[in-house]
């Protein structure tokens, strides 16, 4: 029988024994039959529903204090997460989104909101592909598929100085998890600057087996003339000073070519795709916007990089000098990596401090 895990168009008619459920504020444990139960003098917007009641849209949104963690959603297993709906407002890069899997003590994701859902750089930018949409006004979802056996928790904490009004809903199913599964992970990272001739880790400290499944990027750049011509290298299973995997260049890697240039306008081209994209590029505008920012997402949703036992992902910063010759760029990049392995993993490097976090 079908479990239900994995769900897609070709396989949607087949019957199935996983139980559909959802966690939000109308329904905090998501158990069955519990959804609009809030009583009226509990709810957050109980004057708004005053002449109406119980079941009329009493609690449908949270306010999380300042420098507080909220718990999202704890759920008993097995079961999978199959999309999640934000929609943050305030300082994207001060909202710390974290996943624990099975009672593990460190979490498995450990992101800033805005990037975790590719809207990295704290202004919107639409997004279209199969695991991340970002729609309009503020509507971040994630579709990674995320099977979990013994229970899951996930929370999200205020670093602001303001209160966090969130809306949010999280699908889920209830059903028996493969032996083969692996579990969801995503990590952040920022260099601000990247120091001279370093290149720029996007993970590593990777132990099990597993698959590196993408990468969302952000890019500030802050020398004139190109910035893309880095390779990004991918050393498993024992790799050390060669990797496996090599690109030819940072816009090569991200399914672009040629500098993304639309050769009609001599101007990038923002682009949004099933399995790339480059959906933001954020311009000077002469007075206090002074660098040109990027956002790039590459998902290997087709073509999964599998290893057996380790994994290192890094990407060269490359620009241009005179006479033809690199230069080695001291940009502001961040990214988040996604994968699955096996448990447990490695603890991850402390995430940045908030003043470090900052888009400055």
């Amino acid at each position: 029988m079908f479990n239900g895990l994995g769900t897609d168009m070709g396989n949607l008619f087949m019957a199935s024994n996983a139980q559909s459920r959802s966690i939000s504020p109308e329904n905090f444990t998501g158990e069955k039959a519990g959804g609009a139960r809030h009583e009226l003098e509990d709810g957050i917007a109980r004057n708004a529903a005053r002449d109406l009641g119980k079941g009329w849209k009493v609690n449908p949104f949270i306010q999380i204090e300042p420098h507080t963690t909220f718990t999202l959603a704890e759920i008993e297993g097995p079961g999978c997460i199959q999309h999640i709906w934000l929609t943050p407002v305030g300082n994207l890069r001060h909202l710390i989104l974290r996943i624990y899997w099975d009672g593990e003590e460190n979490p498995s994701v450990e992101c800033p909101i805005g990037d975790f859902f590719a809207c990295g750089w704290g202004k919107y930018a639409p997004v279209n592909s199969l695991a991340v949409c970002v729609n309009p006004g503020s509507a971040f979802n994630c579709y990674w598929q995320m099977p979990f056996r013994k229970g899951c928790r996930i929370t999200l904490e205020n670093m602001m100085d303001d209160i966090a009004k969130i809306y949010y809903q999280i699908d889920y199913c209830l059903t028996d998890v493969p032996e083969d599964a692996l579990y969801f992970h995503a990590q952040f990272r920022r260099v601000n600057p990247l120091p001279y001739k370093e290149v720029y880790t996007i993970l590593d400290g990777v132990q099990g087996k597993g698959q590196y499944v993408g990468v969302y990027m952000c890019w500030g750049v802050n020398n004139k003339g190109w910035w893309g011509e880095g390779e990004i290298k991918f050393y498993m299973d024992g790799d050390s000073e060669y990797p496996t995997i090599c690109g030819t260049g940072t816009e090569d890697y991200f399914c672009g070519s040629y500098n993304f240039e639309n050769k009609e306008t001599k101007q990038y081209e923002e682009y949004s795709t099933a399995y790339a994209g480059l959906p933001q590029v954020i311009r000077p505008d002469g007075v206090y916007n002074s660098q040109t920012r990027f956002a790039m997402y590459r998902w290997h949703i087709t073509d999964p990089i599998r290893f057996e036992s380790d994994l290192k992902v890094t990407i060269q910063a490359l620009g241009w000098r005179s006479d033809w010759r690199y230069l080695p760029l001291q940009d502001d990049i961040s990214s988040v990596a996604f994968w699955y392995q096996t448990l447990p993993a490695a603890k991850f490097p402390p995430l940045p401090d908030k003043d470090t976090l900052e888009i400055i």
